[in-house]
């Protein structure tokens, strides 16, 4: 039964993954690059660090899991119902 719901779950999270992490990896450089700029005009100027980015994937990853546990265990019958 578990098993079910991991299949399910890695059928509907495994592409959105992959596009979330292709965007990411574009994303980041172009954005620690405009920050680093921006806090370069500020007199008491801070460093960003790796662990944001980190922290983004992270949050990332655990939406779109949630996301997809919440649809693998939804009764598919009321969702038809509702259609």
């Amino acid at each position: 039964m578990l098993l079910n719901y991991f299949k399910i779950v890695t059928l509907f999270s495994r592409d959105f993954l992959k596009l979330v992490l292709v965007a990411i990896l574009i994303a980041s450089p172009v954005a620690w690059y405009a920050i680093n700029r921006w806090l370069q005009d500020f007199a008491y100027r801070i460093e960003i660090d790796w662990w944001v980015f980190a922290l983004a994937i992270l949050i990332a990853l655990l939406t779109v899991s949630y996301q997809s546990v919440k649809a693998a265990l939804m009764n598919p019958v009321r969702s038809l119902r509702s259609e």
